[in-house]
This record gives structure tokens, sequence and C-alpha cells, in this order.
């Protein structure tokens, strides 16, 4: 479900792809190369956060009616503690607070050696669906 609707979105763009879900978390990997590079040839952290805020936007999509209610990101803060230059980086998103209009996530970044790359906090606020 993830995956489908990340189709022509800034995930599809990163190569941003959800691999894993269960009752409180979600996982997405994304490839670290040329696309996703600050001038140094680092991951840059900004791609990071995208990674971050996707995962723990659509594990909120996942925990509500989507029928009546839709999520909005409204505060996310990362720290950045290990470069990496290629390879994949993978993103787990672990519920904190489920509350009716408040999800608080944890977004665990890491590389193939389970390395943390970036550790992330994500609000997010669910509110009722607005009609178009």
């Amino acid at each position: 479900m993830c995956n489908e609707f990340s189709k022509n979105t800034l995930m599809q763009t990163l190569g941003i792809q959800f691999i894993d879900a269960g009752a409180d978390f979600l996982t997405a990997t994304m490839p670290v190369n040329s696309a996703v590079h600050q001038p140094m040839g680092l991951l840059h952290g900004g791609a990071s956060v995208a990674l971050a805020e996707s995962v723990g936007s659509a594990a909120s999509m996942l925990f509500i009616d989507n029928s009546k209610s839709e999520v909005r990101g409204i505060e996310i803060s990362a720290n950045h503690l290990k470069a990496k230059r290629d390879g994949i980086v993978t993103a787990v998103a672990r519920i904190i607070h489920k509350g009716r209009s408040i999800h608080l996530w944890e977004i665990r970044i890491t590389d193939e050696q389970d390395n943390l790359i970036s550790l992330c906090k994500l609000t997010n606020m669910v509110m009722p669906k607005r009609k178009l």
C-alpha cells in the first residue's frame, strides 16, 4: 500500500521503498548515491530527514481511518551521527505515543551493519479529512 501511494512523489524520486510493517512500526529503505549526496559526497542530512518524515507519516496513515482522517507532520528533529557515502540506509519508525490527534514517532536510520546514521523524532497531527 505505501509504495503505491508514493508514485510520482518525493519518495519515488529518492528511491524510498517500504519493506515491512507491524503493529507498532514501519520500515523503509533508501539508496545512498549521488542523488542524495551533499557536495562532499556524503548522504545529505535533508535526505535523511525526508526519509524519516516519509516513513513516520506513512506509519501514522496505517493507524487511522483514511476515509475520515488525514495526517500532517508538524515537527521533526534529527541528529545525524555517522556519515554514509554509498549503499542503503534503513529507517524504522516506532510509535512512542498514539493519541487520537497526535502521533509521536522515533525513527532510527541505520546502515547495512546496523550502525546508527541518524536518530529522528516526528510529531504528526491527525485531523478530520477535508472535503476537496
